[in-house]
This record gives structure tokens, C-alpha cells and sequence, in this order.
């Protein structure tokens, strides 16, 4: 099981040397990759009376493939977007800045996606809310295409290229796609489309009714189950309790997982040195520093 960090967006501040010395320090406590969320905008609470969102204008968020850009230079880490809210972007220049990043960074790059739940970003960059979940499968074959054909051709109910492609291609041919959802719907997506998923739930509390799912779609779609990755997420906690980061991490482990991410946002940490302190004590439960 590789096990990464989730870069912690909304408490690392706008600080450019402290992402390239979080990066760093995530690298040499020996994580394997570096997960990083999304969003383009945050809602006015002011102007959205009764916003209930987790983040809002105030939350920072460094754009993912940009920063993966940045980072690409500067460390070996695998770069993971968990998740890149795709039916709200462009599909072919998102196909574009994915094929940059595994090119800048030698194919370690994973692309996670999924559909989102703010309207205010999907009405800011000119996207359809209501039929996202319809969008995004043929986004995503439209850009496997893109990443493996020197030119495409494709007509179909939401996306038209015509005679078009993308130079240079990526290293991985195509880039893996993972896939985040908590719902049914999803979970069939995901077994239908998806090369790896990032499940919203936790082992004994709701895995095992969205893996059986996840398994029987990819049955369907004349697909092996056993080849969809699995990247699970456990979360540090101010009481500093790293064994029970370890206890969690095991239960991913015995569940099959192929990946997991330690995420150090809502502990009450302070700068980068805290989020890097955490970090490191986790290291050193999972036994990662050797």
C-alpha cells in the first residue's frame, strides 16, 4: 500500500516558499505522493445567504495542475488531484494541462475527478450544474482519446473535436483516471470508467455496500474488478494520537487498499512547520522512514 499526503490547501497559506518546503519535507519523511483538493472559487456568504458550503471566499486553494506544474520540478512524488472537478472545466484543455503535468513530471501523475457540489463555481466558469453527472463519462473517454491518438475525431452528445490532437502527448499513454463519488450513481461510474477511486466512506461504515457496487458495474462493463485501485484516507488529530492513524491505515491495508492518503487539515495546526511535525510523527507510526 503507497501512502501519500494531502497537501493541506486551506492552511498552507500563499506562501510560495512554504508549499515548496511542505513538498519537501513530504518527500523526505518518505510518502510516496502528494494528493491535492480542488476548487476554482469560493461563494460569498455575504451574498449567498444561508451558504452552507465547507469552504467559502476566505478558503485558500492553490490550483491543482499548476501547482503539480511547480512541484513536477522539484520532488520525485507521485502529484494526485483528489479530485479535479472536471464537467465544470473544458474537457480538452484539461486533456491539455494533464498531458503537461505527466510530461513535467515523467508520468507520475495520477488524475483524480469527480462532479462537485458548489453551483456558484459551475455558473462562474460557464458549465451546466444540473447535468454534470451525464457529462462526465464521455469527458473522460474524450480525453483518453486525446492522450493516445495523434488525432481524434468525436461527435457526441455534449463534446465535438473535429480532426484535432494534442502535442506532445503525456508519458503515460493514457494517464490513469480515478474517480471520487458518494453516492450509487457514482459507484457505477466508477466500475464502469474509472482506473482507481477515492471512496468517501470508511472500512465497516459503508465500503463494503459501495464496493459491491463498484465491482458489479465493472462486471458489467466486461472489466476486472481486482484491477481498480483503491486509495483510502485517514485523518491526523490534534490529541496526537498517531496510533490511531496506524490502527486506520492497517484497516485500509486489510481492506485491499492499493493507496492512501494522510490528511492533516482540521487538526488545529498551525504553519507549514506544524502540518510537517504531524507529518513526520505519522511517518514514524506507519514506519515509513527507514
Amino acid at each position: 500500500m503507497r501512502i501519500g499526503a494531502v497537501f493541506p490547501q486551506t492552511e498552507i497559506g500563499a506562501d510560495v516558499g512554504a508549499v515548496r518546503s511542505y513538498a519537501g519535507a513530504v518527500e523526505e519523511l518518505g510518502f510516496s505522493h502528494l494528493l491535492a483538493y480542488d476548487h476554482v472559487l469560493g461563494a460569498d456568504p455575504a451574498v449567498h445567504h444561508g451558504w452552507r458550503g465547507p469552504y467559502n471566499l476566505a478558503s485558500t486553494f492553490h490550483e491543482p495542475l499548476v501547482l503539480f506544474g511547480f512541484l513536477a520540478a522539484l520532488t520525485e512524488l507521485e502529484l494526485v488531484t483528489g479530485i479535479i472537478i472536471l464537467p465544470q472545466r473544458q474537457t480538452a484543455l484539461v486533456a491539455k494541462q494533464a498531458a503537461e503535468v505527466d510530461l513535467l513530471s515523467r508520468g507520475r501523475f495520477r488524475l483524480g475527478v469527480g462532479l462537485g457540489w458548489n453551483p456558484v463555481e459551475y455558473e462562474a466558469l460557464g458549465a451546466s450544474f444540473t447535468d454534470r453527472g451525464r457529462r462526465v463519462g464521455e469527458q473522460v473517454e474524450l480525453m483518453r482519446r486525446l492522450w493516445t491518438e495523434e488525432s481524434v475525431t468525436h461527435h457526441g452528445p455534449h463534446e465535438r473535436v473535429t480532426g484535432a490532437g494534442l502535442a506532445p502527448l503525456p508519458v503515460q499513454r493514457p494517464i490513469p483516471v480515478w474517480f471520487g463519488g458518494q453516492s450509487v450513481p457514482a459507484y457505477r461510474r466508477i466500475g464502469a470508467l474509472a482506473d482507481g477511486w477515492f471512496p468517501q466512506v470508511v472500512p465497516g461504515h459503508g465500503l463494503e455496500e459501495a464496493r459491491a457496487v463498484v465491482e458489479e458495474s465493472a462486471r458489467q462493463a466486461g472489466r476486472d474488478p481486482a484491477s481498480l485501485g483503491m486509495e483510502g484516507r485517514v485523518s491526523f488529530t490534534a490529541d496526537g494520537r498517531e496510533s490511531r492513524v496506524a490502527e486506520q491505515a492497517e484497516r485500509w491495508r486489510d481492506e485491499g487498499a492499493s493507496h492512501l492518503s494522510v490528511n492533516t487539515m482540521g487538526a488545529g495546526l498551525g504553519g507549514v512547520d506544524d502540518h510537517v511535525r504531524a507529518l513526520a510523527a505519522t511517518a514514524d507510526a506507519l514506519g515509513l522512514r527507514r
